[in-house]
């Protein structure tokens, strides 16, 4: 399924990706670092949400309580709840 985020707190406005149970697929961020963000999309292509978590929750920016991979990490876990509550 299609699922669309509205990050807090970093530079990106939008974060899509698709959740296939609880797989991660085809990560899109909307403004933001361009190779960074390419990057940590290819990286975690194909991670289960928990694997995301495991990884980038607890990952800040600078002197930020979050990040785009802590952002990211939030964004699955929310709409994977919301698909399976």
């Amino acid at each position: 399924m299609h699922c669309e985020y509205t990050p807090k707190g970093v530079c990106p406005s939008k974060l899509e990706f698709d959740l296939n149970g609880d797989v991660v697929t085809n990560i899109k961020f909307t403004d933001g670092c361009d190779g960074n963000l390419k990057a940590l999309s290819a990286v975690v292509n194909g991670m289960t949400v928990s694997q995301i978590e495991q990884y980038f929750s607890n990952i800040t920016c600078g002197s930020n309580t979050t990040s785009c991979s802590m952002q990211l990490a939030h964004a699955v876990r929310e709409k994977y709840n919301e698909l399976n509550a």
